[in-house]
């Protein structure tokens, strides 16, 4: 019996030394990794630099920027383009959120999938899977909608709101088509 309990403490202390350096390699291995953090107050991005996952404060993109997820603040340049944006985002050409928008695009053409918190998108093309908002420009598309367009052609498949402009299209309205004013309910 002696010798059985004998070989359960040595099998015991052989299994937490094991864990133990298993433990220190792992943190190892993670000390020599880069932690990935976001950047601010300001960053410069150039086409593909820097990758980083978020950008917090100022992005000035020149061309264009495609590489960081997150932006939260202000973003200008020519293109830019992220997953997800809080702000303001003013590019020249093009601002693109392919997820998420929460703030203001102003350029040339604004696309987002989701704003579904308040949004505003003004310039010559806004398009919108899903937003809250305003859409202010020469043409304005929308799949859900809820808030204004205003335009010369706005489009929305299902909207609660308002459109404004020469040719006003809801889908889903009792009245599909109306000029200068049709409104969703």
């Amino acid at each position: 019996m002696k010798k059985l309990l004998f070989l359960a403490a040595i099998a015991a202390f052989a299994v937490t030394s094991i864990a133990a350096e298993e433990a220190d390699e792992q943190v190892a291995v993670e000390q020599t990794q880069p932690q990935q953090s976001a950047i601010w107050p300001a960053v410069f991005a150039f086409c593909e630099w820097p990758a980083s996952p978020d950008v917090v404060g100022l992005r000035l993109t020149i061309p264009y920027s495609s590489r960081q997820e997150s932006v939260t603040g202000i973003d200008l340049g020519l293109w830019g383009r992220c997953k997800d944006f809080e702000g303001l985002q003013i590019n020249v050409f093009r601002n693109d959120a392919k997820d998420t928008l929460a703030g203001f695009q102003i350029g040339l053409y604004n696309t987002v999938n989701r704003a579904d918190l308040f949004a505003l998108q003004a310039g010559l093309i806004n398009e919108a899977q899903s937003f809250r908002g305003i859409q202010c420009g020469l043409i304005n598309i929308a799949g859900d909608g809820e808030g204004f367009q205003v335009g010369v052609i706005n489009r929305a498949e299902t909207l609660h709101g308002f459109q404004v402009g020469a040719i006003n299209v809801i889908r889903d309205a009792e009245v599909p088509f109306l000029p200068l004013v049709n409104i969703g309910f």
